[in-house]
């Protein structure tokens, strides 16, 4: 099990430069955890899909629905004591420090590309090259 912020199940389902990275990732570990946060994220991202008319509303509808599936039984409320406490120890944003504080509890990685996490929390944060 790893704990991966939105940005790589966007990566994932969104073809880009990072897509390759994501579908390997999937493939060496198919249990992929993520704060309840994530929905909202993803969801924000395939908005501005459509709003640069990238994707029509029916895809961005089903790669929702996809990446729901691929988390479902994965997501999770985090504490939020420790995310401020997070977020006091480092200057990383409550939104990121929620994936953190996940893979805290969880005693798993958190996958990312975003490299500010990775430097706040080298114990706790691999990149998806890494993962």
């Amino acid at each position: 099990m790893i704990v991966v912020d939105t940005n790589v199940v966007a990566y994932l389902y969104l073809p880009g430069d990072h897509t390759a990275k994501a579908e390997s990732l999937l493939a060496r570990d198919e249990h992929w955890a993520a704060p309840l946060l994530w929905r909202s994220e993803f969801r924000n991202i395939l908005a501005g899909y459509l709003r640069r008319d990238i994707l029509a509303f029916p895809a961005a509808q089903q790669l929702q629905e996809e990446a729901e599936g691929l988390l479902a039984g994965s997501e999770y409320e985090v504490d939020s004591r420790l995310v401020l406490e997070l977020v006091r120890d480092s200057d990383c944003s409550a939104y990121d420090c929620e994936f953190v504080a996940l893979a805290m509890t969880l005693s798993v990685k958190l996958v990312t590309m975003d490299a500010k996490l990775r430097k706040a929390f080298p114990k706790n944060v691999v990149t998806l090259s890494a993962g």
